[in-house]
């Protein structure tokens, strides 16, 4: 009897274990939010409002070739884009902005630093500094902008499937320079050459130049270069061309962009029709170009980084984008300061007058 009793005892303490077990393992199982009815408080917490990807702070770094209206306004694009999806400064970005000053040396630098730390995203603004991320860093997300010619660039091979950890925006569309010297053509009849400033060391410029030769080329007018090496020659540059060609023209060169209020003078002093390659500089003072917002431009660079940040796409799967909101802009003031007379037939190229004819 009494050895029945002790089995019943020993029965009765092991099912008691089995229970106290099996409360142990459901407790863990809803502390992990694994509850199968999704009742545990860490699981509710987990389906609230706020995502993982809300509470993160990101940690990018920018790397700029120098500053001028196109490369700012890009930029500020870009932080307007991340704003608007609800990645800003100050809150949950980290931001290292980072300018060489035009200088190849600190771009280098610059690129080296970057390496050295773990970033969510770099962003390159313009080819120089596009070269040198792309050399060095290797452990982050890389988004190009202000970049000419990415493949020449040596920056992606397919455009379409950019690969490996990069991929931007070019800001060059070739019909932009093809129709630009088609409206020189057949509005300025008397124009048989064209001068250009232009620093030979920069891939973008260089790549835009051929492209504006050859489709001067097909209307009969001459390319005439004038080469800098820095901004400080620039003007001197300019002062070459006049008695030489009939108008002058520059490239997205960021060495001559920066000094392009001395090329403003020459063309107004010598009343020679200036045209460029974006938009902030016609705002400046040259007559005219084919183009579009930078500011755009760097907002459409700041989806993509959003698209890597916060919905998990690969950088390397992004297409390359170019403009595509291509337009005329045409400066009246400096028409009046270089000698052009205005026609109807100029304005009527111009598809938004409210924005594009600057007054």
């Amino acid at each position: 009897m009494k050895k029945k009793l002790g089995m019943i005892l020993a029965l009765s303490l092991l099912l008691v274990g089995v229970v106290a077990c099996g409360n142990n393992g459901g407790n863990g199982n809803a502390a992990n939010g694994g509850n199968a009815g999704g009742t545990g408080t860490e699981n509710s917490a987990g389906a609230g409002n706020t995502s993982d990807s809300d509470k993160k702070t990101y940690k990018i770094a920018i790397s700029q070739i120098v500053e001028h209206p196109s490369l700012d306004a890009t930029r500020e694009g870009f932080l307007d884009a991340l704003k608007d999806a609800g990645i800003v400064e100050g809150e949950n970005l980290e931001l290292d902005y980072n300018n060489a000053q035009g200088d190849q040396t600190n771009n280098t630098t610059i690129a080296q630093k970057i390496a050295g730390e773990k970033y969510d995203l770099v962003l390159a603004i313009a080819t120089p500094p596009a070269q040198a991320v792309a050399q060095q860093v290797k452990n982050s997300p890389i988004l190009f902008a202000a970049v000419t010619d990415p493949v020449d660039a040596k920056l992606v091979d397919n455009l379409d499937h950019p690969g490996g950890n990069i991929s931007g925006a070019s800001d060059t569309n070739p019909e932009a320079i093809t129709k630009l010297m088609d409206f020189i053509a057949e509005h300025f009849k008397d124009v048989k050459s064209v001068g250009l400033v232009i620093n030979q060391g920069e891939p973008n410029a260089v790549v835009m130049a051929n492209h504006a030769e050859k489709a001067l080329e097909a209307h009969g007018i001459k390319l005439v270069k004038a080469s800098v090496t820095n901004t400080s020659e620039v003007k001197q540059a300019a002062e070459s061309l006049v008695g030489r060609v009939d108008a002058l023209y520059i490239t997205l060169d960021n060495m001559v962009v920066e000094a392009v209020s001395t090329v403003i003078q020459v063309a107004n002093d010598n009343d020679l029709p200036f045209f460029s390659s974006d938009r902030d500089t016609v705002e400046k003072g040259a007559f005219a170009t084919i183009g579009f917002k930078y500011y755009d431009h760097g907002y459409q660079v700041g989806q993509m980084a959003v698209d890597v940040l916060k919905n998990g796409k690969k950088v390397g799967d992004l297409k390359v984008t170019v403009p595509d909101k291509l337009d005329l802009i045409m400066n009246l003031k400096a028409a009046a300061e270089q000698g052009i007379e205005v026609t109807d037939a100029m304005k009527a190229q111009i598809t938004d007058k409210e924005n594009n004819l600057i007054k």
